[in-house]
């Protein structure tokens, strides 16, 4: 079943990441990253500022924990702010206090524009819940149960290690490998028999460091190579390439 599924036959168990993987909320968190940095850096430097590009989200934030990827991308700028705390306004201008911002703005846009699932996803999954293999789902989000219900996907899988339960178990974010080793740990197999699907450059870091049996690049936004640089065994455009006959 699982060469049906575009598996090594050794897998028992496949990882999933949420957003770009599982929904089509990247986009969404893309642009919350833009508009809060923008006008971080517009503060800051006037109309010298230079903005937040797609490559900044690639390489700093994408698959990150919120204020890992502040952190990072201000470094990229050689910016420092004070680390705050984890309750600081959205207008404080810290760590905390920007990750804050961005996750007020990504709320918003959420509201306003809705949540949707990619299909492809959907079916591979159920089609892996079938075939006997286990799920789980792996996300830095801290509103990754309220996206998947609001998709009508919570069902599907058996365990998710998201930004909550991170905090929860002390566990470092991606791209070390802490939360997908959760998860296989806790769905009860070995790193080796279990996948991992991603569409962060930092999630394929993560993949490819816990040494697990197979790492699935989806990629979505044109970045192929870079997820194969990463460390992806292979790379699809959609989920449903791998089953199709599934």
């Amino acid at each position: 079943m699982t060469e049906q599924l575009g598996l090594p036959k050794e897998i028992q168990a496949c990882l999933f990441d949420l957003d770009g993987v599982i929904t089509k909320t990247a986009v969404v968190h893309a642009a919350a990253w833009k508009r809060t940095f923008d006008e971080f850096l517009h503060r800051r430097d006037g109309e010298r500022f230079r903005p937040f590009e797609d490559a900044d989200y690639n390489d700093y934030v994408d698959g990150r924990p919120r204020a890992d990827g502040v952190r990072a991308f201000l470094a990229s700028r050689a910016v420092e702010l004070p680390e705050g705390e984890p309750d600081d306004s959205p207008d404080e201008e810290t760590v905390q206090g920007l990750g804050n911002r961005k996750n007020n703005l990504l709320l918003e846009l959420i509201r306003s524009g809705g949540v949707e699932a990619y299909d492809g996803t959907l079916r591979y999954v159920e089609a892996v819940r079938a075939s006997g293999l286990r799920t789980a789902v792996v996300s830095s989000s801290t509103n990754c149960r309220d996206i998947l219900r609001a998709v009508g996907a919570e069902s599907l899988f058996e365990v998710r290690i998201d930004g909550v339960v991170a905090a929860e178990r002390d566990l470092p974010g991606k791209p070390k490998p802490d939360t997908f080793l959760a998860a296989a740990r806790d769905l009860g197999v070995e790193a080796s028999q279990a996948a991992v699907f991603e569409d962060a450059l930092a999630g394929m870091d993560a993949g490819r460091s816990g040494h697990f049996g197979y790492v699935v690049g989806v990629d979505r936004v044109g970045q192929g190579a870079a997820l194969r640089a990463h460390g992806a065994d292979i790379v699809v455009q959609d989920l449903a390439e791998l089953g199709e006959n599934a």
